[in-house]
């Protein structure tokens, strides 16, 4: 039986990675295997573009090299992570995936989204979330939660020191994505505490992947 796959995105400061984390320990606690991950990221290969992405040294290259090397990055975790995880009825949790390169590099990025779909087609191709939870907030709102979370000692990476329209944009963009895709994705009100926000992540679960039916089918499968 295959796995189920969900990701999580939005802008900085939403709450992605609390969230993951908590659907991950929801998720164990029926005794399903979980594979919790990240992007960029997630993969040997994989971090080490991600520390490039991130640090700013690919931006003077444009935001086509910089899809590229997302791509690069994301054909190396599918590969090496996702894909086999999914195949051995492993749940997969991953804190952003191909959203992040449509909003980041299509929509703010004014990459061609023909190029974005086209590099999707070759890295991701039949790997696609079954659900995407885009947890949503004001842009400034985020930001503040991000500065805190950093504290003084860390500086911001290369996308928490891009300017507030920049932010809200995003933010936009998000949300066209959620509308034009309900049957993937479902738009979170992230403004919340974060309690009522993974409760209400868990209902949306348990409605559409059923995980408690999939753990007690996995324990019927075992010899």
């Amino acid at each position: 039986m295959r796995g189920r796959f969900i990701t999580f995105e939005g802008g900085e400061g939403a709450g992605k990675s609390t969230q993951a984390e908590i659907l991950v320990r929801r998720l164990s606690s029926l005794a399903l295997a979980v594979v919790a991950t990240r992007e960029p990221g997630g993969s040997a290969g994989a971090e080490i573009i991600r520390y490039v992405l991130l640090s700013g040294a690919a931006k003077s290259l444009g935001a086509e090299a910089e899809t590229v090397l997302f791509a690069a990055a994301r054909d190396d975790h599918v590969s090496a992570v996702i894909r086999p995880a999914l195949e051995h009825g492993k749940w997969v949790i991953c804190d952003r995936f191909i959203d992040s390169t449509r909003v980041y590099q299509g929509a703010l990025g004014r990459v061609d989204p023909r190029f974005i779909r086209g590099l999707e087609r070759i890295t991701v191709a039949d790997v696609m979330p079954d659900l995407t939870f885009i947890l949503d907030l004001p842009a400034d709102v985020g930001l503040a939660r991000a500065a805190k979370r950093r504290g003084a000692e860390e500086g911001a990476d290369r996308y928490e020191r891009e300017a507030l329209a920049f932010h809200t944009k995003l933010r936009d963009a998000y949300r066209d994505i959620a509308a034009n895709e309900p049957n993937r994705c479902v738009l979170i009100d992230a403004q919340r505490p974060p309690s009522a926000i993974a409760d209400e992540i868990w209902a949306v679960v348990s409605q559409r992947l059923d995980p408690a039916t999939t753990s007690f089918a996995l324990e019927d499968a075992k010899p």
